[in-house]
């Protein structure tokens, strides 16, 4: 009997043991916040059920004028990892990081690609939008930083020095190349792995078999626009934020809105685009889901063209929509411009 009892005994205290390390298990997970939801879907690929992911833009958010919350700021203050865009796209992540007290790495997911520099604007758009007044130099992260373990003095520089919208010399909109994405999805696999050595293959693995899938959409999307004369590649975005997708993929893309979606633009510079739509004959025009659709149906009223739907530029849909990861996103992307360019 005294055999019996010591076995319960036993057996009692291991299923203690078990049941309290369940949470601790639970919260050795890498916490890891990405602030807008592509990011934070490539975050999620790479990083499985090892890593605990906070995203702070979610489905159909506007990185451009995101006000951060105090939820944020918690959010930031328990995190093991930040991971970042750059290229100045989140304005408003220095002052939410001094705010919240982090100090860990910051890790800048678009560090070593090739950057396209803002300046480089359309013919009919305005050049005094002030993207060229503060230099951003998230650009040379590649180049000068081998770690990820940014300092925030030199962070305030690369991110503009507080302007929230003025994105400085560079296009920030860089994950609109499939190439770019590859990049940045290498950049986070090194980072969880540097961060969490014990699960560093799983990361790895997860990294090279998501790589595959980007780099098969990638030609997937190089082959069905082989069949569109190069002369009739041509679009009309609510802001500019394909300049990465056309160059990499033989297209141009037109838009009456600079980099951020909250620059206007002069009665004169649409006057100037719909005369264009019209000279060229540019019948293919699209919303964004993150932006007022009022000015694309302007410009569809006055230069009689129809809207062809939705292009997701900035942001993920919901997980009930067409765009619900960054795969999804590219799929919905081309799937529209076809349809637009080959009716």
């Amino acid at each position: 009997m005294q055999t019996l009892s010591r076995c319960l005994f036993l057996a009692a205290l291991i299923s203690l043991a078990v049941l309290s390390a369940a949470p601790a298990m639970a919260a050795e997970r890498l916490k890891v916040v990405a602030t807008f939801s592509i990011l934070g879907d490539m975050v999620k690929n790479v990083g499985g059920d090892q890593v605990a992911l906070t995203t702070l833009v979610g489905a159909d958010g506007d990185a451009h004028v995101y006000k951060p919350t105090p939820a944020d700021a918690k959010a930031l203050a328990q995190a093991d990892l930040v991971m970042v865009n750059g290229l100045g796209f989140e304005g408003w992540i220095d002052r939410l990081i001094k705010a919240s007290g982090y100090k860990g790495p910051v890790i800048v997911a678009s560090q070593g690609i090739a950057a396209l520099k803002a300046e480089e604007e359309h013919a009919h758009e305005d050049k005094d939008h002030g993207h060229k007044e503060h230099g951003h130099k998230d650009h040379d992260h590649g180049k000068k930083d081998n770690d990820h373990d940014h300092d925030h003095a030199k962070k305030e520089e690369h991110h503009g020095q507080g302007h929230d919208h003025d994105h400085g010399e560079w296009d920030p909109h860089a994950w609109q190349n499939l190439a770019n994405g590859r990049a940045y999805v290498a950049n986070i696999a090194r980072a969880l792995a540097a961060a969490d050595p014990v699960h560093a293959d799983d990361y790895r693995r997860r990294a090279a078999a998501y790589d595959q899938k980007l780099a098969a959409l990638d030609k997937g999307i190089r082959e069905r626009l082989e069949s569109v004369p190069a002369d009739r590649r041509k679009v009309i975005t609510s802001h500019d934020a394909f300049r990465y997708f056309g160059t990499a993929y033989g297209m141009e893309f037109l838009a009456p809105v600079g980099l951020s979606t909250e620059s206007e633009p002069s009665a004169g510079e649409v006057a100037e685009l719909i005369r264009q739509m019209k000279k060229e004959n540019i019948r293919a025009l699209f919303v964004e889901n993150i932006t007022d659709p009022r000015l694309i149906e302007q410009l569809a009223r006055e230069a009689g063209a129809t809207i062809g739907g939705t292009l997701y530029s900035d942001s993920l849909s919901g997980t009930d929509g067409p765009a619900a990861t960054y795969l999804d996103m590219f799929r919905s992307n081309i799937g529209q411009i076809m349809k637009a360019l080959t009716s």
